[in-house]
């Protein structure tokens, strides 16, 4: 069996009929499309989070409220807590903490308003989240004993308030109707596929809880930031934090009304996420090469009874079973592969375009085309040709020469 005659005689019979084999690879196109697009566009979300994530801190930790699901009347997280944590002599392992308050608020200046996220800190909260000033300073003890009305800007709150990131120090503006004084601008970070740390605003912890952010239970707060001694430490600190606010809270061993939480645990949670939704997304538009198949096998099913005349003479001629057997299976291949291929460098135009518009709106997402990706969508592309032209190309082979002389 000659298999570059086949190959060569498989072509002509696609050439000759363009029109039909262009619209049979159609749905091969849009499905390996898709399905790269998809896991380009995952990967790359999944590698923007994760980065993030690591970009926190491999030595931070984040104490919650919440625990236990059996926990009864559970205790909020408090001001008095967080100063235990801090103790070196109950919790050597830990080098920082820096409780906050999270709340919303409305900020205005001149006729303009936002809506934003505000946080109520300590200054300990600079050197835990690694906090950077474009200029201005940090809030002093002096500050958050005097519950002071003074605020730190984020970029984006004040490029959209003043129309500009620098020379603000000493501006006023009203948050929820009153009166703050500006003393710095945060860092700019930039947009990330978790959110703009940019659009935010910075007031002392003491301010948040008098005149803006009151909670029921006197000095709550709503999560406690600690940074142990290294990474190495994590553990240990971890241990720790559960000894001294399990006896603070009297809670039971396995019974905790709190959560500690490391960027491991992070980590897992996100990547866990972003692999199953992308392996859902990946399935869905992987229907779609199902349904490219299904036309593959109709338009040889086709292709068939049109030759069948052509198949009966090759067979008098000599052609054995195999040689039919393999021009239509070399067929529906072609066909497979050429939608393959161009499906890979559409899914890639189709990355490139999500790119360009998650850039665009503040949320920038690289998608990551692995090999991976692409050598599975060629060979699934290959299996789907083969799979769905093993009928028609059998069908053809199994012809009775006379038969098939005699069709009309």
């Amino acid at each position: 069996m000659n298999y570059m005659q086949s190959f060569i005689e498989a072509s002509e019979s696609l050439l000759a009929n363009k029109m039909r084999s262009g619209l049979t690879v159609l749905g091969i196109i849009i499905g390996v499309a898709a399905v790269i697009a998809v896991l380009a566009i995952g990967n790359g979300t999944q590698a923007s989070i994760l980065g993030e994530i690591q970009g926190v801190g491999t030595n931070l930790l984040f104490v919650t409220p919440g625990g236990a699901e059996e926990v009864t009347n559970p205790k909020p997280l408090t001001l008095s807590d967080a100063d235990a944590l801090a103790d070196p002599f109950s919790a050597p392992s830990i080098e920082g903490v820096a409780p906050v308050l999270n709340g919303r608020v409305e900020v205005t200046f001149a006729g303009e308003s936002k809506s934003t996220p505000v946080i109520g800190v300590t200054p300990d909260y600079e050197s835990v989240r690694n906090v950077g000033l474009s200029e201005g300073v940090f809030f002093t003890q002096t500050d958050l004993s005097g519950r002071s009305s003074i605020v730190l800007l984020g970029t984006e709150v004040a490029k959209e308030l003043f129309d500009r990131k620098y020379g603000l120090v000493g501006e006023k503006v009203r948050i929820e109707g009153q009166p703050f004084r500006v003393i710095g601008v945060l860092e700019e970070k930039g947009g990330s596929a978790m959110g703009s740390e940019d659009d935010q605003i910075l007031v002392p912890m003491t301010t948040a809880q008098t005149r803006l952010l009151q909670r029921s239970t006197p000095n709550a707060v709503d999560v406690i930031y600690v940074q142990a001694v290294d990474s190495d430490a994590v553990p240990q600190a971890s241990l720790e934090i559960s000894q001294i606010l399990s006896a603070r809270h009297r809670t039971a061993i396995g019974a905790e009304d709190f959560s500690v939480l490391t960027q491991q645990d992070f980590l897992d949670l996100a990547s866990t996420i972003t692999g199953v939704l992308t392996i859902f997304l990946g399935g869905i538009a992987a229907i779609s090469l199902l349904v490219g198949g299904i036309g593959i096998m109709n338009i040889m099913m086709v292709s068939v009874v049109e030759r069948t005349r052509e198949i009966g003479l090759r067979k008098a001629l000599g052609a054995r079973r195999v040689d039919i057997l393999s021009q239509f299976l070399i067929e529906s291949s072609l066909l497979s592969l050429l939608g393959g291929f161009i499906g890979i460098l559409l899914g890639w135009a189709l990355s490139m375009i999500v790119e360009q518009i998650a850039a665009g709106s503040g949320t920038p997402i690289i998608p990551v085309m692995s090999l991976d990706a692409v050598l599975l969508a060629v060979l699934f592309s290959a299996a789907i040709g083969i799979f769905f032209g093993l009928y028609p190309a059998n069908r053809a082979s199994t012809l009775e020469p006379v038969e098939a002389l005699r069709y009309e």
